[in-house]
């Protein structure tokens, strides 16, 4: 069970998966918690941990009062993914990364734009846009989202950058199943390609990616590539279902 924080219905979900980031929480939280006072709108955090304690983020979500949920099916990143879209019921649902590298003033960005598509991107990769990677990570992650985006498919620049704003009730009608990182590229895909009552728009932001505050990375260069590439042969097997 996670933590409950009494709220209205919200209007905004901010979905936060964090293994071990309870200090990259401490920083974070109390901002968001002030953006969302300063959109005057009702709205509820979502901190995705990790399924049994790995330090003190129930602590930490307590004393910002936002709802702690452990992972629910293991402990991955598409099981918090997954755990976050069951639980999520904002009309407008955003996720982002619990270690810094998303900053929260860009919230008031996605907002803005939130009628101008059904998914909106804080993109790394458009004209406009900035990572603070290092120059290996970046040159595979371009290299690799050029050839998703050809190979694939899928009309989008950044693939892989979590920090989205999706319209709530067509993202609780996806059932990804992509364990790793992966399941970024599957939701898309699954909007994109999915039978609704009118094709699906993605809008692209230009977003300044900033190296973590606390801790190591939780991606491995090579198994990161590695699950990319997966995704790229998985993702077309999932085209041919969609289109037969």
């Amino acid at each position: 069970m996670g933590t409950e924080v009494p709220s209205a219905q919200p209007v905004l979900t901010i979905m936060m998966p964090a293994y071990g980031e309870a200090e990259n929480l401490r920083l974070l939280l109390p901002s968001i918690n002030k953006i969302i006072d300063s959109l005057s709108i009702s709205a509820e955090v979502l901190v995705l941990a990790a399924a049994s304690p790995l330090d003190d983020t129930q602590k930490v979500c307590i004393e910002n009062q936002v709802r702690f949920c452990p992972r629910q099916g293991g402990n991955r990143y598409g099981d918090a993914i997954r755990t976050g879209i069951a639980m999520c019921k904002g009309d407008f649902v955003i996720t982002m990364d619990s270690d810094g590298s998303h900053n929260p003033q860009f919230i008031h960005e996605l907002w803005k734009r939130r009628m101008d598509a059904d998914v909106v991107i804080a993109s790394r990769y458009i004209h406009g846009g900035v990572t603070e990677n290092p120059w290996a990570l970046v040159a595979m992650s371009r290299v690799l989202n050029i050839v998703f985006k050809v190979f694939v498919g899928i009309p989008v620049y950044d693939v892989s950058n979590s920090f989205r704003l999706y319209r709530g009730a067509l993202l609780r009608t996806i059932q990804p199943v992509y364990p790793n990182f992966d399941v970024l590229e599957e939701i898309l895909a699954r909007i994109i390609w999915g039978k609704s009552s009118h094709p699906a728009t993605i809008l692209e932001i230009p977003f300044h990616f900033e190296q973590r505050k606390y801790g190591k990375p939780k991606r491995q260069l090579i198994i990161f590539g590695l699950q990319f590439v997966s995704a790229l042969f998985k993702l077309r097997l999932l085209r041919s279902k969609y289109r037969a």
